[in-house]
């Protein structure tokens, strides 16, 4: 099963939205085939979904793990091997 991590940043983006995909992408390169990076716009269909207010926003497997601030690698990297053990 793949692990689905969903940035939503701002459109053009700001710093702390590049920064966090630079950071998702990077990651997701630690678990090859096992991650899968999505980024979309905080004003959008699926931001509406979610209801995000803040940018950035992260979701992991459709669950909001930070929003308004740049996780570290370290952080993502935690939550997405806690995914894993549970699946």
């Amino acid at each position: 099963m793949t692990i689905s991590v969903k940035v939503f940043g701002a459109i053009p983006p700001c710093a702390k939205c590049k920064e966090v995909e630079k950071i998702a992408n990077k990651v997701a390169q630690k678990f090859p085939g096992q991650v899968e990076v999505s980024k979309y716009a905080a004003i959008s269909e699926e931001g509406r979904k979610y209801s995000i207010l803040f940018t950035p926003t992260v979701l992991l497997n459709n669950r909001i793990i930070a929003t308004g601030k740049v996780i570290s690698e370290s952080e993502l990297e935690k939550e997405i091997k806690k995914e894993l053990e549970v699946q």
